[in-house]
């Protein structure tokens, strides 16, 4: 009865996990090159399914195309990107080496961290709010009684109270990443 409502929850805390990773907090992490598309032969395509990617130091992302003649296009789409990091190319292998980030970086990114937490909270919000209308509409239709539905009410929201710390407990975790490296 709640199950379309939860996986909406969890199918939002899904998008938040994407997100939080795809920061970078001082150390290498292939993640935030997900969302980086290269033409390959007319198709746009992720780096990850055109070359391997390694990490061979904390701070440093080794990329290895599987086809070298896609060398060039690879490091132009870093360079296009807003990972802000500057890829060097030894003819083989491009690397993305990750500085370290100073005070004032770390205090942005945690503001970014806050305010995508923030977002992820109004989407599970919006999630309870249609699944209480949901259940209101069918008390307004005599499908359920007023019982049913103040006990809908309060199992939403137990689920929301749960995604929401959920929330909180991951941004807090990240968070710490990003001060303590």
């Amino acid at each position: 009865m709640y199950s379309h409502i939860e996986e909406k929850m969890k199918k939002t805390i899904n998008v938040l996990d994407e997100e939080l990773a795809s920061i970078r907090a001082g150390r290498a992490n292939p993640k935030i090159l997900d969302k980086i598309m290269v033409n390959y032969y007319g198709v746009p395509t992720p780096i990850n399914q055109m070359a391997n990617i390694m990490v061979p130091e904390a701070r440093i992302i080794a990329i290895q195309p599987w086809d070298a003649s896609q060398l060039k296009e690879i490091e132009k789409e870093i360079q296009k990107s807003d990972i802000g990091i500057n890829p060097s190319n030894d003819g083989k292998v491009i690397r993305l080496v990750f500085p370290e980030l100073t005070e004032e970086r770390r205090k942005e990114l945690v503001k970014e961290i806050k305010k995508i937490a923030e977002d992820t909270k109004v989407a599970i919000r919006n999630a309870r709010r249609d699944g209480i209308e949901e259940f209101r509409a069918k008390e307004k239709n005599n499908e359920i009684t007023e019982d049913d539905l103040r006990d809908s009410e309060e199992k939403i929201q137990k689920l929301t109270d749960k995604y929401i710390s959920e929330i909180d407990s991951r941004a807090d975790a990240k968070e710490k990443e990003v001060m303590s490296v």
